[in-house]
């Protein structure tokens, strides 16, 4: 290996979480766990990246139990005996092979449609209250509402630690429920819930508090946030360094021991003025470990396969990359679609055989290898 790339297979340290690289399985939703219960197809699938040289596996997002949590369906959920038991087959097969994974907790708020599993009759749950031809298509949540998730949040981080997970990602991005509260956009309170930024992050300051009261001091909480929301990727919840900083204390305060940094191109800058990416900044301002995330590996980026397409995603260099590892703008790298198509991606780029990863195409989103 070369000096570069050995920094992407260095082993990574964090109290009680030993890693033996630096890449991380980004979480990405699959839709192959009927009634939300992970088969042998799913303990295969994470087995697979944990034995070529995966060293932290973030599951795709796994609904919490309330029942508004989902949004999609033959999505894995996070409760029940049945579900959990799947987990367990699969955090076992992990940690067979040497790799660490930890699941991604989800709710996914107002973009929950009716007529979604588990119960078609249950309407989105956010912020604020939407209601369309006189129909109520968002139930606008109460306190006891929040009490509830946070509970429900809280309950899945201990049953992470009861089945051998090694930490739990807590997902608070691209506008999913936790994100719909930080943004201005979907967050319309006008009690302590809503208001300016700090007002509207006390839902997850909150919920990051019970998660650390469930799990006790030692075990890894992952918190996943980005810039973009799904309903527009232009969005920013703050414009400076300075807002980020502000942004990003209390939550770091509240208990989250590694910043996942989610952005759809990790060499673009955030702020003008310096190359540093969302990872580097907020690294730099926490002095929280981060994980860089966006289109590693490829030569284009996921939203050019959000649709039908033909389009062919190529490998792509990892210099830049490398070059912002070994300065230590960051400490891990999450990769995406490029694990998702080749389980042997890390291996490759290791072993120096970068012709022979295979190249991403939507096709590739149709089963799991």
């Amino acid at each position: 290996m070369t000096a570069p790339v050995q920094a992407l297979f260095a082993p990574f340290r964090l109290g009680n979480l030993e890693l033996p690289t630096r890449v991380v399985m980004a979480p990405m939703t699959r839709s192959f766990s009927p009634g939300g219960v992970p088969n042998a197809q799913v303990v295969e699938y994470y087995r697979r990246r944990a034995a070529a040289g995966v060293g932290l596996i973030v599951t795709e997002g796994t609904t919490v139990g309330h029942k508004a949590a989902n949004g999609y369906p033959h999505v894995p959920r996070f409760y029940g005996e049945d579900a959990l038991a799947g987990w367990k087959q699969v955090v076992d097969a992990v940690h067979a092979e040497g790799g660490k994974i930890v699941p991604q907790l989800w709710h996914v708020g107002n973009v929950r449609k009716a007529g979604t599993e588990p119960d078609a009759s249950v309407p989105g749950y956010g912020p604020s209250e939407k209601v369309k031809d006189g129909t109520v298509v968002v139930h606008g949540m109460t306190k006891d509402d929040i009490q509830e998730v946070i509970a429900a949040f809280a309950q899945a981080a201990r049953d992470a630690k009861a089945i051998g997970m090694d930490g739990v990602e807590i997902h608070g991005a691209h506008g999913y429920l936790i994100d719909q509260f930080f943004w201005e956009g979907s967050n319309k309170r006008t009690d302590e819930y809503g208001g300016d930024l700090a007002q509207r992050s006390r839902f997850a300051i909150e919920l990051i508090q019970a998660v650390r009261a469930a799990v006790g001091p030692d075990f890894p909480i992952i918190f996943r946030f980005s810039q973009w929301k799904q309903q527009d990727y232009t969005a920013r919840l703050v414009q400076t360094p300075e807002e980020l900083g502000a942004f990003l204390k209390p939550l770091s305060d509240a208990g989250v021991d590694i910043f996942h940094c989610s952005t759809r191109r990790f060499w673009e800058p955030e702020f003008e003025g310096s190359d540093l990416n969302l990872a580097g900044w907020t690294r730099q301002l926490t002095g929280k470990p981060t994980i860089t995330v966006g289109s590693v590996g490829l030569d284009g980026e996921f939203l050019q396969f959000m649709v039908n397409t033909d389009k062919v995603a190529e490998p792509a260099s990892l210099e830049n990359l490398l070059e912002r590892l070994s300065k230590q703008e960051f400490d891990l790298v999450a990769v995406g679609r490029a694990l998702l198509v080749d389980p042997d991606w890390a291996v490759k780029v290791r072993d120096g055989r970068e012709s022979d990863i295979l190249p991403f195409s939507r096709e590739a989103l149709k089963q799991l290898v």
